[in-house]
């Protein structure tokens, strides 16, 4: 990998030589993934240039008040375009798989620009920005808005807020640094309403969501030793309570919340008949290396994989792997 300096100088030249870009990230996006999508946009029309900004999924509703978040178009809506887009700026994306049915608005020759904090990255862009000391995307790009020499006015500061304040966990996860805290100071100045982006970001939740909780905690299992907390939630969970991808957004914490455990795991079935499993961790285990060695990713305290194995299959080979690390003392 090129120095640093060599790499960001190499993203300023790919905005700064061309005119127009595709915006992507990763499929049923997170705060981190949609404010840095329209925090990109924001940086690309400050500085004169054309984009298209697009997600194979929906903006889920809690990130809908969000500043240019209309603008965020399906595939469906982009592939009546005559030509390919020959370049692209992929954010808060492991890996290319993640960007879904996107892809296909590329042409085969197309340059990416990759910016991400996943330590999980495989490095699948032209230019590749990754910095996994970062607490979430948002904060890459407040530093590469800096370079560009664009202002944070209250639009994209607030496009930025949410991604430092979803992905730090309201400021309460361990990826919360001085660096962090500094740049929040910065945002709020330009301006953002934090306590309403907390609100709905944070705090807001459908009443699909709750009856999914509900039926997650019903099936809340322990391990003896009481450091592993696991939830299941089935396909029927999902016709029955009305609830979408969206409304899973934090029920894996309930399992690791408990005292006593370090790992908690959510799995649920999808409708392509796979399981999917993600990982919060306390402090003991990296959760990024376990969904690593199940073909998925993320960062040493939140992370997830897909297997197509059997419920049962998946769920005895992830407590072994999980009980294997924390008496191996988390690595």
């Amino acid at each position: 990998m090129s120095k640093a300096s060599d790499v960001w100088e190499q993203a300023d030249r790919f905005v700064l030589d061309n005119d127009e870009f595709l915006v992507v990230s990763h499929l049923h996006p997170d705060g981190d993934a949609i404010g840095s999508t329209l925090a990109v946009g924001f940086i690309l029309k400050a500085l004169g240039k054309r984009y298209v900004m697009v997600n194979e999924s929906p903006v889920p509703q809690k990130f809908r008040f969000l500043p240019g978040v209309e603008d965020i178009l399906s595939p469906e809506e982009v592939q009546a375009r005559e030509k390919p887009f020959r370049r692209a700026i992929a954010v808060d994306a492991a890996d290319a798989d993640r960007m879904g049915i996107t892809w296909n608005l590329l042409g085969s020759d197309a340059d990416i620009l990759n910016i991400d904090h996943h330590p999980t990255n495989d490095r699948f862009g032209t230019v590749n920005v990754i910095d996994s000391d970062a607490a979430a995307t948002a904060e890459i790009l407040c530093l590469w808005a800096d370079r560009l020499q664009v202002t944070w006015d209250r639009d994209l500061a607030s496009c930025l807020y949410t991604g430092l304040l979803t992905d730090t966990g309201g400021f309460r996860y361990s990826n919360t640094t001085p660096k962090v805290m500094a740049l929040a100071s910065r945002l709020l100045r330009c301006g953002v309403d934090a306590s309403g982006i907390a609100d709905r970001a944070l705090e807001t939740m459908t009443r699909e969501q709750i009856a999914l909780v509900r039926r997650a905690l019903d099936s809340l299992s322990f391990s003896e030793d009481g450091r592993i907390g696991w939830m299941w939630l089935k396909r029927e969970d999902f016709q029955e309570t009305g609830a979408d991808e969206e409304e899973l957004d934090g029920i894996v914490n309930y399992a690791r919340n408990v005292v006593g455990v370090d790992v908690g795991i959510l799995f649920r079935e999808t409708e392509e008949g796979t399981v999917k499993a993600s990982f919060r961790s306390r402090e003991m285990v990296d959760v990024g290396k376990l969904a690593q060695s199940f073909g998925g990713g993320g960062h040493a305290r939140a992370a997830g994989c897909s297997l197509s194995e059997s419920g049962e299959k998946v769920e005895r080979a992830v407590l072994e792997q999980v009980t294997r690390a924390l008496q191996g003392g988390g690595s």
